[in-house]
Protein backbone atom coordinates (compact mmCIF):
# COMPACT_ATOMS: atom_id res chain seq x y z
CA UNK A 1 0.00 0.00 0.00
CA UNK A 2 3.00 2.31 -0.57
CA UNK A 3 2.00 5.74 -1.74
CA UNK A 4 -1.61 5.40 -0.58
CA UNK A 5 -3.32 8.69 0.13
CA UNK A 6 -3.45 9.16 3.95
CA UNK A 7 -7.12 10.15 3.75
CA UNK A 8 -8.01 6.92 1.92
CA UNK A 9 -6.04 4.93 4.50
CA UNK A 10 -7.95 6.70 7.29
CA UNK A 11 -11.29 5.89 5.64
CA UNK A 12 -10.28 2.24 5.27
CA UNK A 13 -9.42 2.06 8.95
CA UNK A 14 -12.69 3.72 9.92
CA UNK A 15 -14.67 1.36 7.68
CA UNK A 16 -13.12 -1.84 9.02
CA UNK A 17 -13.16 -0.71 12.66
CA UNK A 18 -16.91 -0.19 12.41
CA UNK A 19 -17.74 -3.16 10.20
CA UNK A 20 -15.91 -6.09 11.77
CA UNK A 21 -17.07 -6.46 15.36
CA UNK A 22 -16.89 -10.24 15.61
CA UNK A 23 -16.49 -13.40 13.54
CA UNK A 24 -18.43 -16.58 14.17
CA UNK A 25 -17.75 -19.93 12.57
CA UNK A 26 -15.99 -23.26 12.65
CA UNK A 27 -12.36 -23.61 13.68
CA UNK A 28 -10.25 -24.87 10.79
CA UNK A 29 -6.91 -24.47 12.53
CA UNK A 30 -5.83 -23.20 15.93
CA UNK A 31 -2.57 -22.76 17.81
CA UNK A 32 -1.38 -20.41 20.58
CA UNK A 33 -0.71 -17.57 18.13
CA UNK A 34 -3.60 -17.66 15.66
CA UNK A 35 -6.84 -19.30 14.64
CA UNK A 36 -8.42 -19.83 11.24
CA UNK A 37 -12.22 -19.56 11.36
CA UNK A 38 -14.39 -20.58 8.42
CA UNK A 39 -17.69 -18.73 8.33
CA UNK A 40 -21.00 -19.94 6.94
CA UNK A 41 -20.14 -18.23 3.66
CA UNK A 42 -17.06 -20.39 3.23
CA UNK A 43 -14.58 -17.59 3.92
CA UNK A 44 -11.62 -18.49 6.14
CA UNK A 45 -10.37 -15.72 8.41
CA UNK A 46 -6.81 -15.80 9.78
CA UNK A 47 -7.03 -14.16 13.20
CA UNK A 48 -4.14 -13.40 15.54
CA UNK A 49 -4.90 -14.30 19.17
CA UNK A 50 -3.30 -14.17 22.61
CA UNK A 51 -2.46 -17.19 24.71
CA UNK A 52 -5.40 -16.29 26.97
CA UNK A 53 -7.85 -16.53 24.08
CA UNK A 54 -6.22 -19.74 22.87
CA UNK A 55 -6.84 -21.29 26.30
CA UNK A 56 -10.52 -20.36 26.04
CA UNK A 57 -11.14 -21.70 22.53
CA UNK A 58 -8.64 -24.54 22.01
CA UNK A 59 -11.18 -27.29 22.70
CA UNK A 60 -14.05 -25.70 20.78
CA UNK A 61 -15.31 -26.45 17.29
CA UNK A 62 -17.66 -23.52 16.74
CA UNK A 63 -16.67 -20.17 18.20
CA UNK A 64 -17.43 -16.48 18.18
CA UNK A 65 -14.47 -14.12 18.51
CA UNK A 66 -14.62 -10.38 19.08
CA UNK A 67 -12.24 -8.66 16.70
CA UNK A 68 -10.12 -5.60 16.14
CA UNK A 69 -8.82 -4.85 12.66
CA UNK A 70 -5.50 -3.05 12.21
CA UNK A 71 -4.85 -1.34 8.88
CA UNK A 72 -1.35 0.02 8.24
CA UNK A 73 0.42 1.09 5.09
CA UNK A 74 2.15 -2.27 4.77
CA UNK A 75 -0.26 -4.67 6.49
CA UNK A 76 -3.87 -5.48 7.34
CA UNK A 77 -4.12 -7.66 10.44
CA UNK A 78 -7.12 -9.07 12.28
CA UNK A 79 -6.91 -9.71 16.03
CA UNK A 80 -9.41 -11.82 17.95
CA UNK A 81 -10.47 -11.96 21.60
CA UNK A 82 -12.49 -14.35 23.72
CA UNK A 83 -13.81 -11.55 25.97
CA UNK A 84 -14.79 -7.91 25.66
CA UNK A 85 -12.44 -7.05 28.55
CA UNK A 86 -9.45 -8.46 26.70
CA UNK A 87 -10.32 -6.58 23.52
CA UNK A 88 -10.81 -3.28 25.34
CA UNK A 89 -7.53 -3.66 27.21
CA UNK A 90 -5.77 -4.49 23.93
CA UNK A 91 -7.16 -1.27 22.44
CA UNK A 92 -5.99 0.71 25.46
CA UNK A 93 -2.50 -0.77 25.37
CA UNK A 94 -1.90 0.11 21.72
CA UNK A 95 -2.54 3.78 22.51
CA UNK A 96 0.67 3.81 24.54
CA UNK A 97 3.74 5.02 22.69
CA UNK A 98 6.00 2.04 22.08
CA UNK A 99 3.24 -0.57 22.41
CA UNK A 100 2.16 -1.96 19.03
CA UNK A 101 -0.47 -4.65 18.39
CA UNK A 102 2.00 -7.53 18.68
CA UNK A 103 3.47 -6.21 21.92
CA UNK A 104 -0.04 -5.72 23.29
CA UNK A 105 -0.85 -9.32 22.38
CA UNK A 106 2.36 -10.48 24.09
CA UNK A 107 1.35 -8.67 27.28
CA UNK A 108 -2.08 -10.33 27.18
CA UNK A 109 -0.38 -13.69 26.61
CA UNK A 110 1.88 -13.20 29.62
CA UNK A 111 -0.61 -11.67 32.07
CA UNK A 112 -4.36 -11.92 32.58
CA UNK A 113 -6.57 -8.85 32.13
CA UNK A 114 -6.93 -8.67 35.91
CA UNK A 115 -3.18 -8.85 36.45
CA UNK A 116 -2.51 -6.05 33.96
CA UNK A 117 -5.20 -3.86 35.53
CA UNK A 118 -3.83 -4.59 38.99
CA UNK A 119 -0.30 -3.68 37.87
CA UNK A 120 -1.55 -0.41 36.39
CA UNK A 121 -3.69 0.45 39.45
CA UNK A 122 -0.87 -0.27 41.91
CA UNK A 123 1.81 1.26 39.66
CA UNK A 124 3.65 -2.06 39.61
CA UNK A 125 6.07 -1.22 36.80
CA UNK A 126 8.14 -4.36 37.44
CA UNK A 127 5.17 -6.63 36.75
CA UNK A 128 4.70 -5.11 33.31
CA UNK A 129 8.42 -4.99 32.69
CA UNK A 130 8.57 -8.74 33.35
CA UNK A 131 6.94 -9.28 29.94
CA UNK A 132 9.61 -10.13 27.38
CA UNK A 133 10.58 -7.13 25.28
CA UNK A 134 9.07 -4.51 27.61
CA UNK A 135 11.69 -2.08 28.91
CA UNK A 136 11.49 0.06 32.03
CA UNK A 137 10.50 3.24 30.17
CA UNK A 138 7.76 1.52 28.19
CA UNK A 139 6.41 -0.14 31.35
CA UNK A 140 6.35 3.24 33.08
CA UNK A 141 4.44 4.77 30.15
CA UNK A 142 1.84 1.99 30.38
CA UNK A 143 1.21 2.84 34.03
CA UNK A 144 1.28 6.62 33.62
CA UNK A 145 -0.81 6.80 30.44
CA UNK A 146 -3.40 4.17 31.32
CA UNK A 147 -4.00 4.59 35.04
CA UNK A 148 -6.76 7.18 34.67
CA UNK A 149 -8.18 5.63 31.50
CA UNK A 150 -8.49 2.21 33.14
CA UNK A 151 -10.19 3.73 36.19
CA UNK A 152 -12.83 5.43 34.04
CA UNK A 153 -13.52 2.43 31.77
CA UNK A 154 -16.82 0.75 32.63
CA UNK A 155 -15.58 -2.65 31.40
CA UNK A 156 -12.59 -2.42 33.73
CA UNK A 157 -14.80 -1.80 36.77
CA UNK A 158 -16.36 -5.25 36.38
CA UNK A 159 -12.97 -6.84 35.82
CA UNK A 160 -11.55 -5.29 38.99
CA UNK A 161 -13.81 -7.54 41.02
CA UNK A 162 -11.42 -10.34 40.09
CA UNK A 163 -8.17 -8.37 40.43
CA UNK A 164 -7.53 -9.52 44.01
CA UNK A 165 -8.34 -13.08 43.05
CA UNK A 166 -5.96 -12.98 40.08
CA UNK A 167 -3.17 -11.43 42.14
CA UNK A 168 -3.58 -13.81 45.09
CA UNK A 169 -3.83 -16.81 42.81
CA UNK A 170 -0.69 -15.73 40.95
CA UNK A 171 1.28 -15.31 44.18
CA UNK A 172 0.02 -18.60 45.60
CA UNK A 173 0.86 -20.40 42.37
CA UNK A 174 4.37 -18.92 42.30
CA UNK A 175 4.93 -20.07 45.88
CA UNK A 176 3.73 -23.60 45.16
CA UNK A 177 5.97 -23.87 42.10
CA UNK A 178 8.89 -22.64 44.22
CA UNK A 179 8.07 -25.41 46.69
CA UNK A 180 8.52 -27.95 43.92
CA UNK A 181 4.98 -28.60 42.70
CA UNK A 182 4.12 -28.79 39.00
CA UNK A 183 2.55 -25.55 37.79
CA UNK A 184 -0.32 -27.18 35.89
CA UNK A 185 -1.35 -29.38 38.81
CA UNK A 186 -1.04 -26.56 41.34
CA UNK A 187 -3.10 -24.19 39.20
CA UNK A 188 -5.85 -26.79 38.79
CA UNK A 189 -6.03 -27.24 42.57
CA UNK A 190 -6.09 -23.48 43.19
CA UNK A 191 -8.91 -23.03 40.69
CA UNK A 192 -10.93 -25.74 42.45
CA UNK A 193 -10.39 -24.09 45.83
CA UNK A 194 -11.40 -20.67 44.55
CA UNK A 195 -14.46 -22.06 42.79
CA UNK A 196 -15.57 -23.86 45.95
CA UNK A 197 -14.79 -21.15 48.51
CA UNK A 198 -14.84 -17.85 46.64
CA UNK A 199 -12.33 -15.18 45.74
CA UNK A 200 -11.87 -13.70 49.20
CA UNK A 201 -9.15 -16.13 50.31
CA UNK A 202 -5.74 -14.67 51.12
CA UNK A 203 -2.51 -15.92 49.57
CA UNK A 204 -1.63 -17.80 52.76
CA UNK A 205 -5.04 -19.48 52.93
CA UNK A 206 -4.82 -20.54 49.30
CA UNK A 207 -1.38 -22.07 49.82
CA UNK A 208 -2.39 -23.93 53.01
CA UNK A 209 -5.51 -25.40 51.40
CA UNK A 210 -3.62 -26.33 48.24
CA UNK A 211 -0.90 -28.13 50.21
CA UNK A 212 -3.55 -30.42 51.69
CA UNK A 213 -4.77 -31.39 48.22
CA UNK A 214 -1.53 -31.68 46.27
Amino acid sequence: MNGVNPQILYLCRLFFYNMINHIKGRIEEVNPAYVVIETAGGVGYYINISLATFSEIKDSQEIKLLTHFIVKEDAQVLYGFATEEERELFKLLITVNGIGPNTSRLILSSMSVGEVLNAIATEDVKAIQSVKGIGAKTAQRVVIELKDKAKKASWASATKINVTYNNNKFEALSALVALGFQKSGAETVLDKIIKAEGIQLSVEELIKKALKLL
